[in-house]
């Protein structure tokens, strides 16, 4: 455990009803004992006492309930006290000076969640998602982090670190102990091994690819002609007066990209510039960015004015969209509800969903419900499965199939010094998402699958 004793406030700043001042190593309870003027002895872990708290000055700063963890058994594995007290700004300072005062020092960044990884009692995996879970902006979010955090990928990566492992120890043996009477298959078993391993690791990169919206949010990309209500249609999805909003034609000549949640799923919406061919270079280059919101969106809302026949840009619209109704979600949206519909849509098209509002009067319901069964069905197209949740994750599997594949042809050639290479390679990146690999781990293997040297 670290020797010196830290502290810090860790509750939002700000005034609330509650604020926690946490303090952890050797002199929590010495601290705790002082600030409280209570026998550090007399202090039951877990146990919540209601006391006054004083400052160095022997003056009451609050009155709170004290916790003491005792080491092991807490978040850090250090001793911890926790002060919880009434949310004001200037109290949890004082409380927080006053830990100080007798010996802790201020908290770096992620300290706290350091010291817990350093003394066993959280992995990397685990560590990644207490940060994303406070920072998840969706509920799917939160559930799959909760996975992560509840140690599901620190057991994926457990059981694949102990496979290869297992890999590298036949290797070592075939290398060490060729006199030895080994397993006939035993290259045959190394070569299925590592085929049914990066199989599994691919999958889970794969399926991680097409869940990281879950993360990043869902993109609905906004687009049509120019001053068919695009502008107004954000305006009433967001339920507040984001974007401009005039009779101008040409009035949005950039996206204009907001947050929300529908249902449970984290959205992007982009409204985007009026399309249709135009001389205007500063609107032909936001003309362009529709188009590249488009490519990028999951879902695309072709808004229309269902009022009018349709218009030589609507067409230029319908041509573009004809490019992505096999690889995109694709609604059209009919603006003008209120009004007698005169616009058809020609067959190319007519096929796609079609859904009529009214975006002046905010009449939208009918889209939301069906952006949100859309939104339901990419979330559950995939396996449900684990997700790696961070491009560092991302980038270890990348790198541990990539180092398997390159060990694929030094075993096929019997050159297995070169081979065990790349099986350490592939191990030391897998475990790298969760905890160091250590030699020993393998001639605990190597010497405990075969009876080697007598």
């Amino acid at each position: 455990m670290e020797s010196d004793t830290i502290t810090a406030i860790a509750t939002p700043h700000g005034v609330g009803a509650i604020a926690i001042v946490r303090v952890s190593g050797q002199k929590a309870l010495d601290i705790a004992s002082k600030m409280t003027k209570r026998d550090k002895n007399s202090f039951t872990p877990r146990y919540a006492y209601l006391m006054n708290i004083y400052d160095s000055k022997n003056r009451v700063i609050d009155k709170g309930i004290v916790i003491y963890f005792k080491a092991p058994y807490s978040f850090t594995g250090e001793d911890i006290v926790e002060f919880q007290i009434h949310g004001g700004i200037a109290v949890s300072k004082l409380v927080l000076n006053t830990a100080l005062h007798y010996g802790a020092r201020l908290a770096r960044a992620g300290e706290f969640s350091k010291r817990a990884f350093l003394n066993g009692k959280v992995d990397l995996t685990e560590a990644e998602a207490i940060t994303s879970i406070i920072e998840a902006k969706s509920e799917e979010a939160v559930y799959q982090l909760s996975k992560q955090l509840n140690g599901e990928l620190k057991t994926l990566v457990s059981e694949i670190r102990d496979r290869l492992v297992h890999v590298l120890a036949h290797s070592e043996v075939v290398i060490d102990y060729a006199e030895e009477d080994l397993p006939e298959d035993i290259e045959r078993d190394i070569y299925n091994q590592l085929q049914d391993i990066s199989k599994s690791l691919s999958n889970l990169l794969e399926s991680s690819k097409r869940r990281n919206r879950i993360f990043e949010g869902f993109k609905i990309a906004i687009v049509g002609r120019p001053n068919v209500g695009k502008s107004s249609l954000l305006n009433a999805i967001l339920n507040d007066e984001r974007a401009i909003v005039t009779d101008i034609a040409g009035t949005t000549r950039d996206r204009v990209e907001e947050y929300i949640n529908i249902g449970t799923h984290l959205v992007k919406i982009v409204d985007t510039a009026g399309i249709r061919k135009s001389s205007d270079i500063v609107e032909q280059i936001g003309i362009d960015r529709s188009i590249e919101a488009i490519e990028e969106a999951d879902i695309v809302v072709a808004l229309f004015d269902g009022s009018e026949e349709l218009q030589k840009d609507d067409l230029t619209l319908i041509e573009i969209l004809k490019r992505y109704t096999s690889s995109k979600d694709i609604l059209l949206v009919l603006n003008k509800r209120d009004r007698d519909r005169k616009l058809l849509f020609p067959e190319t098209i007519s096929h796609l969903p079609t859904i009529q509002i009214s975006s002046k009067f905010r009449e939208i319901a009918p889209l939301l419900e069906k952006l949100e069964e859309i939104l339901n069905s990419l979330n559950t197209s995939s396996d449900g499965g684990i997700v790696l949740s961070s491009i560092r994750q991302v980038d270890e599997v990348e790198k541990t199939i990539e180092a398997i594949q390159s060990a694929f042809e030094p075993l096929k050639s019997g050159e297995l010094e070169l081979f065990s290479f790349y099986i350490n390679e592939a191990i030391n990146h897998i475990t790298s998402i969760s905890r160091p690999y250590q030699y020993s781990e393998m001639l605990d293997k190597m010497f405990s699958s075969f009876c080697l040297g007598k």
